[in-house]
């Protein structure tokens, strides 16, 4: 398995497209933002034949330290 970065993927977008390098970054930039805002506003982002971006409220719950075994409380949390 392979790891492909944002910046991976803005210059395969740029040669493949022909465009410039800084014009596909800014693009693929103002995606993710405008992704991150709408999930900050608590909106879902559905994207057909690909994906659902969702925040889903994780509750409270107790675990357990696993040096330890000692009990933990961990709070509940908003997770995507």
């Amino acid at each position: 398995m392979k790891t492909i970065t944002k910046k991976d993927l803005v210059d395969r977008i740029a040669e493949d497209s022909g465009s410039k390098r800084v014009l596909v970054k800014r693009v693929v930039q103002r995606f993710l933002d405008e992704i991150i805002t709408e999930l900050a506003a608590g909106n879902r982002l559905e994207f057909r034949d690909f994906g659902v971006f969702e925040l889903r409220e994780r509750a409270a719950r107790r675990a357990q330290n696993p040096k330890t075994l000692e009990p933990v409380y961990v709070p509940g949390k908003a997770a995507q």
